[in-house]
């Protein structure tokens, strides 16, 4: 069979890397792709992920079995229904069901319908109502864009100063255009994150594993929200009992209201939770597709077969019964662009990649590279994802930062406590 993969980001690299492992198939094209994802895949480069009528006309030109759908922005706008009515086996819901990511209000009023816990919050598309809220709370919020800003709009305000900021910026200055045109302001959860991942048909539900994010710019979860700094997987704080919680209180409620108010979900629902000190999960955000950079440390730790779930997803087969073997621990380190999230150049050079080479348990996605020379040079704000297997969460980060001392361009910015909380519960 031959599976197209839609998007160009690290997450979509680690797609075309791990489909490209399945005896099921014949060929993996990428639209638009990469020049690193060349090296596994047909890519596409002039094919927009956006692009609904010219991935509609690839999928029929190029006989695809089954299509993925990577980034958010593409399944918000409907591109799933419109392969779907093409003919197409798709994985990723519906424009309907994607707007538990794409309206962050859409989902606080959907999860309060179907009893899913999540902070207190207040919707606003007025800025002064919004300012006078939180100046009259006058505590620790949590202020979100409503709609799609690429997981940077989003700001964990200490008090109202960081949140009248955080509005202006929004709301008025419009920093991530249309998505702050509605704002959410919410209680600020305390606990350690966690995100989980299930696969659904719509009705029948296959659990993932756990990972964990670290959204913060800098070392401490300081500094402003990225995309995603680095991830690894397990991740300790969902145990088997929480994960129970997360699933019987979260996952199954999400997938059964979804279908019960019309929209059933087909893809993979990612839940981004706090865990609070008492064990207890609480939503803070839905996302409708695969996280980025946990997808990294998920299928670097994944040693079954992906495709037969993707496909069983698409064509409302799925078994949830299947069985996923996994492998220990893998922990991925972004490397980003100076500047990141904010101004970066681009076009810098990358240095030391030839070395990392040859290792069976590192890979290194590529999330904003462009070939060139023989080489790559930088072409976005997150450009590497240096990713490594081990035997722990110790293992794997101590191999993963023995790689990224090897790679080098200018400004590159890194943390330097990926899985910090991991190994402080071990010891």
């Amino acid at each position: 069979m031959r599976v197209l993969v839609v998007g160009s980001g690290g997450r979509e690299h680690a797609l075309v890397w791990k489909i490209a492992q399945s005896p099921l198939v014949d060929a993996v094209l990428a639209a638009p792709g990469s020049d690193a994802m060349g090296a596994l895949a047909q890519t596409f480069p002039d094919v927009a992920a956006g692009d609904a009528e010219a991935l509609t006309a690839l999928c029929r030109r190029e006989d695809v079995a089954l299509a993925v759908i990577g980034p958010e922005d593409p399944l918000a706008d409907g591109l799933a229904d419109r392969l779907r009515a093409a003919g197409v086996a798709v994985f990723g819901p519906s424009a309907a069901a994607a707007q538990l990511e794409s309206s962050k209000a859409f989902a606080k009023a959907f999860m309060a319908r179907h009893g899913i816990p999540t902070a207190s919050h207040r919707v606003f598309e007025d800025l002064e109502a919004a300012r006078i809220h939180v100046g009259v709370r006058n505590g620790p919020c949590v202020v979100k864009a409503d709609g799609l800003a690429a997981g940077k709009g989003v700001a964990v305000c200490d008090g109202p100063e960081e949140a009248l900021a955080a509005l202006d910026e929004m709301m008025g200055a419009r920093r991530f255009g249309t998505a702050g045109e509605r704002v959410v302001v919410e209680d600020r959860l305390e606990g350690e994150e966690a995100s989980y991942y299930a696969i659904t048909d719509g009705e029948r539900i296959l659990t993932l594993a756990a990972a964990q994010d670290h959204k913060r710019a800098l070392d401490g979860d300081r500094g402003e929200n990225t995309g995603g700094m680095g991830a690894y997987s397990p991740a300790p704080v969902v145990t088997p009992e929480v994960e129970r919680k997360i699933v019987e209180r979260v996952v199954e409620p999400a997938i059964r209201g979804m279908a019960a108010e019309g929209h059933p979900y087909v893809g993979v629902l990612f839940v981004g939770l706090m865990i609070d000190p008492d064990g207890e999960p609480v939503v803070i955000e839905f996302n409708v597709r695969f996280g980025d950079p946990e997808t990294q440390a998920l299928l670097a730790r994944l040693e079954s077969d992906l495709v037969p779930v993707l496909l069983g997803a698409a064509r409302g087969q799925l078994d949830a019964d299947t069985e996923l073997a996994w492998g220990d621990a893998a922990v991925c380190v972004v490397l980003a662009s100076g500047g990141y999230p904010r101004a970066y150049a681009k076009g810098v050079r990358i240095h030391g990649l030839e070395a990392l080479v040859g290792d069976a348990d590192l890979v290194v996605f590529h999330a904003g590279t462009r070939g060139v020379d023989g080489g790559f040079e930088t072409a976005g704000g997150r450009v590497l994802g240096v990713t490594a297997r081990g035997a722990s969460v110790r293992e794997a980060r101590d191999r993963a930062y023995a790689a990224v001392a090897k790679v080098e361009f200018d400004g590159v910015q890194a943390r330097s406590d990926i899985a910090a909380r991991a190994l402080a519960r071990s010891t």
